[in-house]
């Protein structure tokens, strides 16, 4: 018998999918508007009193730091699903084993990232093409957040854990806290102190080092089935079977995004410091404008997950439709007001007219074609959430990557023009989600876990 209290958590195997969906979603937004505030008041504070070459450093590093970091995140994340399904199944030994695999993969990640990290930073910028003018700044700022690689790889683990058992408000309190420390760190460091772009990065590690405490002070609550014991974490090899099995496609996922994105951030580093700077400028908005897409996809995996788990697939089908029509409407507004708004927006960042200039042509070629992206990325949702993380990473592997690139490098061999490099984004997000679509409507994706039989509850370690 599970005696764990269950309380603080959101069960969405019963009640209303819509009331559900969205009371789980809007914590998971003013999150991740927070989260993004890390990001931006770096290149926002960078850029305003450090100048050009500073803000397009930190541009230059993101989509590095994103490749090198991503497939151990999405890793830990897809433990999510694992979490989920045993969650609402209601076997909470299950649900402690598979946190406390989920915590000591990402110890061994952390520490990983920050040898690869701080060891390899000026090969991966030289290889990305990035302007010698920037390269010393950008080493520094990329050395400096990977230092912390091991809070940011465990906060998202947290994060996970708490997300797959419907608890998205502590997350939020959270990050709240540790966003508005980042920003007041951000000015002290480079306003009053007149320290370098390195600092803006020492900065945000020192932020997400603080919610990650945050969560490990919550998760170590005694009496509740997410209870994390110190003595306890290790690898039970049951679980981290699963974990490989339904995590391991999410982060080839995102390790393949993160490649084409590295690939893109290499051309546009070839036409300049000023292009550096307005892609990273671009990328700043973009990333709030994705925001309802990111919040309504961990919304559709957590409750695609636990309604399965608990055998309700009329539940899962409802809620998957719910989240990815809201997901698709609410991203196609945004991009209609990010692509009047665009001179503006930029302009916050950089108001040097190259830099605007750039910025705006990129977010008028893809603002319009976000919902797009969120069909896609929504139905990627279902499909991990399902169990079927594998169908995700074909398309995005075949489509996002392998196709993006060789369309980048065919038209910047014929066309060596920054505008045809913008076009890959809108061109792939088409492709990938037609396919998408087939899949959901062509597909048995509800029958996820169907066939996969119990594990005995005696835990093994590997």
């Amino acid at each position: 018998m599970n005696t764990q209290l269950r309380t603080g958590v959101l069960n969405m195997t019963s009640g209303s999918p819509y009331k559900l969906m969205i009371r789980f979603s809007l914590p998971i937004l003013l999150s991740q508007i927070f989260q993004q505030l890390y990001n931006t008041a770096d290149t926002f504070i960078v850029g305003r009193f450090l100048g050009t070459e500073a803000l397009a450093a930190v541009s230059a590093s993101g989509p590095l730091i994103f490749l090198l970091s991503s497939f151990f995140i999405g890793t830990a994340q897809g433990a999510g699903v694992v979490i989920s399904r045993y969650f609402g199944a209601k076997d909470d030994e299950r649900v402690s084993r598979a946190i406390h695999t989920n915590f000591a993969f990402g110890i061994c990640a952390g520490i990983f990232l920050t040898v690869i990290g701080m060891t390899l930073t000026p090969f991966m910028l030289k290889w990305m093409n990035t302007d010698p003018s920037v390269m010393p700044q950008a080493v520094e700022y990329f050395r400096y957040y990977f230092a912390g690689s091991l809070g940011v790889v465990l906060y998202n683990v947290s994060c996970s854990a708490m997300n797959a058992l419907g608890d998205s408000k502590r997350p939020l309190m959270f990050l709240i806290i540790s966003s508005c420390l980042n920003v007041a760190l951000d000015v002290i460091f480079i306003k009053a102190c007149g320290f370098g772009v390195w600092s803006a990065a020492v900065a945000t590690v020192i932020a997400q080092f603080v919610s990650l405490a945050l969560c490990l002070v919550h998760l170590m609550r005694k009496g509740h089935v997410y209870t994390l014991r110190i003595s306890k974490i290790r690898f039970y090899g049951d679980m981290f079977k699963e974990i490989v099995k339904y995590g391991l496609p999410g982060g080839v996922q995102n390790s393949v995004i993160g490649f084409a994105n590295v690939v893109v951030q290499s051309q546009i580093n070839s036409f300049g410091a000023y292009a550096t700077a307005a892609y990273g400028s671009y990328a700043k908005i973009e990333g709030f404008a994705f925001l309802p897409i990111n919040c309504f996809s961990m919304a559709i995996t957590t409750f695609v997950s636990q309604n399965l788990g608990a055998r309700e697939k009329d539940r899962a089908r409802v809620g998957a439709r719910f989240g990815i029509l809201t997901a698709v409407i609410m991203a196609e507004i945004i991009g209609v007001i990010v692509y009047f708004c665009s001179p503006y927006l930029i302009r916050l960042f950089d108001s040097t007219p190259e830099v605007v200039e750039n910025g705006v042509k990129q977010a008028h070629i893809c603002s319009l074609f976000y919902g797009l992206l969120a069909l896609s990325h929504s139905i990627a949702a279902v499909c991990r959430g399902a169990g079927r993380a594998f169908v995700p990473m074909f398309v995005m592997l075949s489509v996002w990557c392998v196709f993006r690139v060789s369309y980048i490098a065919l038209v910047m061999h014929f066309l060596h023009e920054v505008d045809y490099v913008f076009w890959a984004y809108p061109i792939t997000w088409s492709i990938s989600s037609a396919i998408f679509v087939l899949y959901y409507f062509l597909s048995h994706w509800t029958n996820g876990f169907k066939k996969e039989e119990q594990v005995e509850p005696a835990p093994e370690v590997v």
